[in-house]
Parts: structure tokens; C-alpha cells; sequence
């Protein structure tokens, strides 16, 4: 029977002292010969205490490597700088943040193994709590917050589409497919064939390294079987951040790989009927409740005030009663998703994470929009 092919772990971290014991503690029960595998840890110049507890796992497991990069400027270019290091013919991705579960390795190289086009195979990511009360992680996690099977219409098993016409929303938003470097495996020889590399800006990295082989003519494959439990941010601006970083990685995005269009698309429960034409900005604007529900609230004062110095006009009135309506229900469906979540009490809490949340992503996707000459208004989810 011939050998399990070598495979390597890359993991880029800074200061995650919080979370990487537990990530050694479920790659340590990983099912995959240790004389077949390495984790290479990227650190960018931790201050804590992640250092000295890579050295401690080192102690134990040979197999561990640390590279270490002061002063870097991104999670891209410490991975960039792994991938020096690593000797694997298939490279696998996660984060300090990540604990992947027995079969993780095995689930994914059974794909590569049927299909050669396969360059890159990706798995489900869920929720690993740290703190049992903490309102932030219990929010991700009732949210399914970097699920892969959500953000697609809860998809199962199998390839995805390959990119096509594409126009900004294939590229940055619901069409764009691709997996993030928490739970992703690539095939070395996809890697060098598209000569694909990280970019070091502050983020968006994973998803354009995930182009870079895409395009290159190579496959994705989804198998939701190679799970990773994700632990998320400690507190409510650190989770606000990570969705501008969200937002502001798809300018770069379109100004690399997108048409000139702008897509106008409204969110409608099931449909998504849009708008498209050729522009010199690239990007899109969606409607949904997060828009929709305050678009009819400022209509409803304007119609308010505009009615107070009209008071004999009826029409007025009829769209003042119609905007109040349409404000109160487009509320209703965004806030809806918070009502069955535990404890009750908590309820204006899960409310105020939900608008921010929004909000942030669209404050995200506006960042940089004159540098990349690109307009991002994004999803309400």
C-alpha cells in the first residue's frame, strides 16, 4: 500500500494566546501519521505569551515548525513566508483561532486522490466556544457566523461554479465563491502551476490566493464533512472589526478581477432580481431589510414633515401611512432572525450586534472605494 502523501499545516498567527492551546490540543488528535505531516506556525510578531507556547508544543512534537516575522504586515505575508518552509504536496490552511476535527486531513486528500483537477478542497466551519457566557461568541454561533453552506444557500456537498461572467457580485459578492484559509487544502502543484502567492494587504488575501488557482484552471471541491470549529472574537469591537476587514477586502478585489458593471440587486426572501450595466465604477448595491427598513423610516419623516405643512393634502397622508408600514415590517424582518435566541434577555443585545454588524460591513466595503475607483454597498444579512 503506498505511503500517505506529506502533507504541511500552515497557520499564521499574532498574539492568539486566548485560543492556539486549544488549536494544538485538536490538531494533536488529528488522524494522519506524524512522519507524513508538518504544521508550520507563522507568527507576525506576537507580544503575548504565543511564542513561548509554540516552543513548548515543539518540545513535544518535532513535526511542529515556527517561523517567526516581526513586524509583519499581514496574515498574507506570513503565509507567504511558510510557504518557504513548507515540503508538503498538499498544503493546508487554518487559523490560531481553529480546531479541526479527527478526519479533517484524511476527508480532504480522499478528493484531491479522485479528481486531479481538484486544486482546492474546502470544509465547514462552526463555532467552538470559549467562554460560556460570553454574548459575542453566542451570537457568532446562533448567526453560523464563516459557515460556508449558509453564504450559499445552504449548498451540500460538491464542486463549485466556476467563475464566469465576472461581473463585481461573482467576484466580491453572493455569486463569489470561494473558501478562506481557516478551512481550506490545496494541491502544491495547483499552487506553483498558477505561480499563486498571498497579497500583503491588511485582508481580503484568501480569497484572491483562492482566484489566483481558480483561474489557473484548477477546481473547488466542498466536502462539509472536513469540519473545523471556529472560536470567535473575545468582545463587541474586535467582532466590528473583523467585519470592515470584511467589507474593505472586495475593492481591491473588483479593481483586480471584476468587469466594469454596477449590479443593483434587491433581497427578496428566495429571488434576488437585479440590475446590471456597464459602468466605469465597478460594484454593486443590494437592497435588503438592513437598507430597506431605513430608507422607509427616513421617507416616512419626510413625508411626516412635508405633510404637517400640507395637512388638507390626502395623498400625503396615504404615503406617510405606507412608508410607517413598510419601515415597521422591513424592521420586523431584520430583527426577526434575534427573537428566538437565548437567554431572552439579551434580546436588544443580539439587536444592537446584528445593526452594527451590518453596518461595519458596509463601512467596509465604502473603504477604499476612491483609491479603487470601485462602490460597494453590501448585503443586509
Amino acid at each position: 500500500m503506498p505511503k500517505e502523501p506529506f502533507i504541511s499545516i500552515i497557520i499564521p498567527v499574532r498574539n492568539f494566546e486566548r485560543t492556539l492551546d486549544k488549536t494544538f490540543e485538536y490538531l494533536m488528535q488529528v488522524n494522519y501519521p506524524r512522519d507524513r505531516m508538518e504544521i508550520v506556525v507563522a507568527d507576525g510578531g506576537s507580544s503575548d505569551k504565543t511564542v513561548p507556547l509554540i516552543k513548548q508544543y515543539q518540545q513535544k512534537y518535532p513535526f511542529i515548525k515556527l517561523v517567526e516575522i516581526p513586524n509583519c504586515p499581514s496574515p498574507g505575508y506570513a503565509r507567504n513566508k511558510a510557504l518557504e518552509k513548507v515540503k508538503g504536496e498538499f498544503l493546508f490552511f487554518t487559523d490560531g483561532d481553529c480546531a479541526p476535527c479527527k478526519e479533517w486531513i484524511y476527508e480532504m486528500l480522499k478528493h484531491f486522490q479522485r479528481d486531479e483537477k481538484i486544486g482546492i478542497v474546502g470544509g465547514e466551519i462552526y463555532t467552538l466556544r470559549v467562554e460560556k457566557d460570553n454574548v459575542v461568541e453566542a451570537w457568532c454561533e446562533h448567526f453560523r457566523f464563516n459557515m460556508v453552506s449558509p453564504r450559499y444557500g445552504f449548498i451540500k456537498e460538491g464542486y463549485f461554479p466556476i467563475l464566469s461572467d465576472m461581473y463585481p457580485t461573482q467576484i466580491a459578492g453572493h455569486r463569489a465563491y470561494f473558501f478562506v484559509t481557516a478551512n481550506v487544502a490545496y494541491r502544491k502543484k495547483a499552487i506553483d502551476q498558477a505561480r499563486a502567492r498571498f497579497w500583503t494587504k491588511p485582508t481580503g488575501e484568501d480569497i484572491d490566493f483562492c482566484y489566483q488557482v481558480q483561474r489557473a484552471g484548477w477546481k473547488l471541491y466542498f466536502t462539509p464533512r472536513a469540519k473545523v470549529d471556529h472560536m470567535h472574537r473575545a468582545n463587541l469591537k474586535q467582532l466590528l472589526k473583523v467585519w470592515t476587514t470584511y467589507g474593505a477586502a472586495h475593492p481591491p478585489l473588483l479593481d483586480k478581477y471584476s468587469k466594469n458593471r454596477i449590479e443593483i440587486i434587491l433581497q427578496l426572501q428566495k429571488a434576488r432580481p437585479k440590475i446590471s450595466f456597464p459602468f466605469p465604477i465597478k460594484g454593486f448595491i443590494y437592497l435588503g431589510n438592513f437598507h430597506l427598513f431605513q430608507i422607509f423610516i427616513l421617507f416616512s419623516l419626510i413625508f411626516l414633515v412635508t405633510s404637517i405643512n400640507n395637512p388638507a393634502s390626502l395623498f400625503l397622508k396615504i404615503l406617510v401611512g405606507a412608508s410607517v408600514i413598510l419601515s415597521i415590517y422591513f424592521s420586523y424582518q431584520f430583527i426577526k432572525w434575534c427573537i428566538p435566541m437565548e437567554p431572552r434577555e439579551n434580546f436588544f443585545s443580539w439587536c444592537k450586534m446584528k445593526y452594527l454588524t451590518n453596518l461595519y460591513f458596509i463601512k467596509g466595503g465604502l473603504k477604499g472605494s476612491l483609491k479603487y475607483k470601485t462602490f460597494c454597498i453590501e448585503p443586509s444579512f
